[in-house]
Formats: C-alpha cells, sequence, structure tokens
C-alpha cells in the first residue's frame, strides 16, 4: 500500500504571490501555517508503518518541496501533474481531493494523511486495509450547524448515496477524524459516475458546494468495500490540549496515530508551542528517515 501526503508551506513567496492573486490580499490564515513537523510524519511512517511502499508527497510547485526531502525516496506530485488545468491553482484541500485517486503509480490501496496526522506507535496492514476493502469507522449526524466542513460532509453523503443506489436518511454518515484508507478502483468508479457533478463542484477556494474526500469513502460504505473498524487515533487540538499534554501524547503515545489541530492564535504563543512541538518530536523520532537528505 501507499501513502499520499497533501502538503502546503505557507512561507514559499512563490506560493504566497499566487494565493495573494486569488484571494486579492495577501493575509494568511492558519489552514496554510507550516509548523515544520513534515520530516516527523515521514519518520513516523518509516518505523511505524514499514509496510508502506510508496510515500507520495503532493504540493502545489515545485518551490513548495522542502530541500531536505529525499526525492530519490519520497515520490514528489505537483498539482499539475493529476488536477485538470482550469483548476489550477487551486488553494483548496477539497479540489485536490476530487482528483487524487488520478496520480500516476498510485497503488489500488493507499491511505491519505493530511500533514498534520502523525503515526507514533507500530501499525499493521490490517489497521488499514483487510481482503481488499477499507478500514472505517461512521459517525452519524443530524445537522451541520450552519459549519462548513460539516455541510460538505451531508453533501458527500448525499452524493455517495445517489450514486450507489441507496435511499436517503434524516441522518448523514461522517468517517473517523484521522488518516484515510481508500481503494483507488472505487474511487474512480464513483468519479466516472457523477463527473459533471463533481468538475461542477471544484473551486479554487473553500465554499458550501465543495464534495470532500469523505464522498469516495462514503461511496465504498455504502457499495460494501470497507469493513467496521477505528484507527487507533487521538485527536489533539492546541486551544484544547495543554502544551504538557501535548508533549506527553507524543512522548509517550496511548493511540497508534495523532492529529495536531492548528488554531488561531498570538504569535507569542505559536513560537512557545512550536519550540514544545518540536522537541518532543525530536524526543520521540531522534534519527532521520531515509525520506531525508
Amino acid at each position: 500500500m501507499d501513502i499520499v501526503i497533501t502538503y502546503v508551506n505557507g512561507l514559499d513567496p512563490q506560493w504566497q504571490a499566487d494565493y495573494a492573486k486569488c484571494i486579492g490580499t495577501d493575509m494568511l490564515t492558519k489552514r496554510f501555517r507550516d509548523w515544520g513537523t513534515l520530516p516527523y510524519l515521514l519518520r513516523g511512517i518509516e518505523e511505524c508503518m514499514p509496510f508502506v511502499e510508496n510515500v507520495f508527497l503532493v504540493v502545489a510547485r515545485e518551490s513548495q518541496i522542502p530541500a531536505w526531502v529525499n526525492r530519490s525516496a519520497v515520490r514528489v506530485v505537483l498539482h499539475r501533474d493529476f488536477i485538470p488545468e482550469k483548476f489550477l491553482p487551486t488553494f483548496n484541500s477539497t479540489a485536490i481531493e476530487m482528483f487524487m485517486h488520478k496520480i500516476e503509480g498510485l497503488a489500488e490501496e493507499y491511505i491519505y494523511f493530511n500533514d498534520d496526522f502523525f503515526p507514533l506507535m507500530p501499525c499493521q496492514p490490517t489497521d488499514f486495509f483487510r481482503d481488499g476493502k477499507a478500514a472505517v469507522s461512521m459517525n452519524y449526524h443530524l445537522c451541520t450547524f450552519n459549519n462548513v466542513y460539516r455541510t460538505h460532509s451531508k453533501r458527500s453523503d448525499r452524493l455517495a448515496r445517489r450514486v450507489a443506489g441507496v435511499k436517503p436518511k434524516l441522518f448523514y454518515v461522517r468517517p473517523q477524524h484521522t488518516c484515510a484508507p481508500m481503494l483507488k478502483s472505487v474511487c474512480a468508479e464513483l468519479y466516472e459516475q457523477c463527473r459533471d457533478t463533481i468538475l461542477a463542484s471544484v473551486t479554487a477556494l473553500r465554499t458550501r458546494r465543495n464534495y470532500s474526500q469523505y464522498v469516495f469513502t462514503d461511496y465504498a460504505y455504502f457499495t460494501g468495500h470497507t469493513f467496521n473498524q477505528k484507527i487507533s487515533n487521538r485527536h489533539l487540538s492546541m486551544a484544547m490540549v495543554s502544551v504538557k499534554s501535548l508533549t506527553e501524547s507524543i512522548i509517550h503515545p496511548a493511540t497508534k496515530l495523532a492529529c495536531i489541530n492548528d488554531v488561531n492564535m498570538q504569535e507569542e504563543k505559536f513560537q512557545r508551542i512550536h519550540a514544545c512541538l518540536h522537541n518532543a518530536f525530536q524526543t520521540r523520532f531522534q534519527g532521520k528517515s531515509r525520506f531525508e537528505l
């Protein structure tokens, strides 16, 4: 199986110029802030997921590729390599997700990682795939609470149900918030059956009419290509956990993976947490991986 990681370096001047042109201002959001933790994600993959065959790093342009990345070990993919030109540049992760299964050379079984997911303890292939099916644990929701993320989840549920021939329900399903085991052929099947609908939803910036990666997971779920299993994961929001708790969760993890979510914060707090986060990761993963020069 392979891993696909989407990565943005918000400090890249060339990327910043593209973004400023798109939005009409040079103000960045926390969504594009780089904490410099990508090396630890890659170290976690090497140590905790040795069964992974290829790691694909998806970036917008050449200037986004960190200088320390060993390109003989990491398969770098630019947006232009798999996203139609008319949708570029894009600053919308949901747009990228609509075409991810088209990455050349991608295995049938692959795991989609955002760059804030980190393997911290040894994993097994069966944590993610079993007998040609992908692991999924669904939550059930009634309301979106006017939240864009939940709106995307509900829209994805509705489209996946329609294509799969499953009757809509009052509630909608939403997968566990962790890395996403995906089946390339199933993603391609959904895409081909509702190509026009998907293409009409793609925008350069996030809007309520987008679908998310969940449309593919939901479709796999409704068509019997998944099995019910939670992935061992802890969600850590910097708005909710203390620096001490965050550090302990990295150095002495209780789950196989962790998702560390960024939030808006003052620069002083950012610098303090940044230093503690790097010290904790450096303690947990001390040596370089083969993915680093």
